[in-house]
C-alpha cells in the first residue's frame, strides 16, 4: 500500500485582495511534502468548501486580513458540518485579535496564526493534527 500525502487547501475568502502570506504558507506546506491546493483571491466561504470537497482534502487553511473572520471562520464550519466533511482540520492566519481567537477556537478553528508566525510551526502543527490514519 502507498502513503498518501496530506491534502491541505489554502484559501482566501471574501474582498480581502493581499495574498503573499497564503501563498508563503503554501510554498512551505507544498516544500514539506504536503499537497497543496490554492483558491486564489475573493472566494466565498460556500466556494472553498465545494473546492476542499472536491480536492477530499485533509485540512483548510484560511488567510483572513479583511476583519472578516468572525464570520468566514463560522462559516466554513457550519458548511462543512453540513456537507458531512465536519472532520477536515480548519486552521488560519491573518490580523486577528486575541479575544476572537479564544472564540473561533472555541467553535472548532484549531489553529490562528498571526503576522510574525514562522512556516515552520505551521509545517508542525498540520502534521501534528492529522491524523495518522489518514496519511496511510
Amino acid at each position: 500500500m502507498t502513503e498518501r500525502r496530506v491534502r491541505v487547501l489554502i484559501g482566501k475568502a471574501g474582498l480581502d485582495g493581499h495574498d503573499r502570506g497564503a501563498k508563503v504558507v503554501a510554498r512551505a506546506l507544498r516544500d514539506a511534502g504536503f499537497e497543496v491546493i490554492y483558491t486564489g483571491l475573493h472566494h466565498t466561504p460556500e466556494q472553498i468548501v465545494a473546492t476542499a470537497l472536491q480536492e477530499d482534502v485533509d485540512a483548510i487553511g484560511l488567510s483572513v486580513l479583511s476583519g472578516a473572520h468572525n464570520y468566514l471562520f463560522r462559516r466554513l464550519l457550519e458548511l462543512l458540518k453540513e456537507n458531512g466533511a465536519g472532520e477536515v482540520v480548519v486552521f488560519g492566519g491573518g490580523i486577528i485579535p486575541p479575544d476572537d481567537i479564544e472564540s473561533l477556537q472555541s467553535i472548532g478553528v484549531k489553529r490562528l496564526f498571526t503576522p510574525g508566525t514562522s512556516t515552520q510551526e505551521i509545517v508542525k502543527f498540520v502534521r501534528d493534527a492529522i491524523r495518522p490514519e489518514v496519511r496511510s
